[in-house]
């Protein structure tokens, strides 16, 4: 039993055709979707005909919505879009970014007609960062946009690299770590000490010479004083 039946679109129908198109679709789509709505019924010479007028209007609309497309895409390529987002203290996203939120940023920024399903994200963005993602209408016509997520306040890692920063600005030695307070004792103390590893020591005081008693030297200097 066929499970797809042919009809004919009396309407555009997005990743199915345009009006005055003959197409099979799954029997469920048709009596749960196209024909309640009025977008196909039977196909028929008749009916082909009488659409014709209708369909090359589609196909000039068409023609056009390609033209502004391809003009949106070019301007897109490499574009940076930023925004902003709550977090806690690690940059995680309290809610992770979707494609209806970039879709509506995109159309704030000046990129007005883009459907959340032309949005394509190859990875889930849930902290904050640097991101691309892609937009596509067609296989031929896509974009890669740069994404930059950024915290809604300064996080303490931020304040930290700004005030490192600011120090390393304005001359500001950077506090030393116990590690390297050590390091630097030792290279002090090793400076001073001789090849052997000893210190210099100041040079022993001379022993007075005394005369053995008795001796002539003695007698002389007896006499002497």
């Amino acid at each position: 039993m066929p499970r797809t039946v042919k009809l004919l679109l009396t309407e555009n129908v997005d990743n199915t055709g345009i009006v005055g198109d003959v197409v099979s679709v799954r029997k469920g789509f048709a009596r749960n979707y196209l024909l309640p709505r009025g977008y196909a019924t039977q196909p028929s010479e008749e009916l082909i005909k009488s659409l014709q007028s209708k369909r090359e209007a589609a196909l000039k609309a068409l023609a056009e919505l390609r033209q502004q497309r391809e003009a949106l895409i070019k301007k897109l390529e490499g574009f940076n879009l930023e925004m902003v987002r709550s977090c806690n203290d690690l940059g995680i996203l309290y809610g992770a970014v979707t494609q209806h939120e970039l879709a509506q940023a995109l159309e704030a920024a000046g990129f007005a007609g883009i459907k959340d399903r032309e949005v394509r994200l190859g990875q889930p963005i849930k902290r904050i960062g640097d991101y691309h993602f892609a937009v596509k209408f067609e296989a031929e016509l896509e974009a890669d946009v740069n994404l930059h997520v950024k915290p809604d306040r300064e996080l303490p890692q931020m304040q930290a690299e700004r005030e490192a920063a600011a120090a390393a600005a304005a001359g500001e030695a950077v506090a030393e770590t116990p590690a390297e307070k050590r390091q630097k004792d030792k290279s002090a103390k090793f400076d001073t000490a001789k090849p052997g590893g000893k210190k210099d020591e100041a040079p022993a005081p001379a022993a007075e010479h005394k005369p053995k008693k008795g001796s002539d030297e003695a007698k002389r200097a007896a006499k002497k004083a």
